[in-house]
């Protein structure tokens, strides 16, 4: 059964660890790369807010409703193929905003980006 966060679509996946934590990865493929043979940049987008979305179900608890209000991404190094491993950790946990960052690295253990967002809580 798919986890919070998880796209098949992308081939991503998402595991919350239920104490505000996630880890994520993402399987590279054609799908994923710019004209360049990179990976997009919305790639790495998609993989941080799905891995800090998962951190925040976690954390909350299915059936909770939270949306995106910004996302900050930093690219720091291009990747082409293999895996991209995500870590994300809710930094503050507000009544009606919750504050997430998320670091991405590749096969070899570098860091190719990091993000920050910040999730509004709906009342149900």
């Amino acid at each position: 059964m798919p986890q919070a966060g998880d796209s098949p679509f992308l081939r991503m996946e998402i595991n919350p660890d239920g104490a505000g934590g996630a880890t994520g990865e993402l399987v590279i493929d054609a799908v994923h790369r710019n004209p360049y043979g990179i990976v997009h940049g919305g790639v790495y987008a998609a993989l941080a807010d799905n891995a800090m979305g998962g951190a925040i179900t976690g954390l909350m608890g299915i059936g909770k409703t939270f949306t995106t209000v910004d996302l900050h991404i930093r690219y720091l190094r291009p990747i082409k193929s293999g895996v991209i491993s995500a870590r994300a950790t809710v930094v503050k946990a507000g009544r009606r905003v919750i504050q997430a960052e998320c670091t991405m690295q590749g096969d070899d253990g570098k860091l190719v980006a990091t993000a920050t967002a910040s999730f509004f809580v709906v009342e149900d």
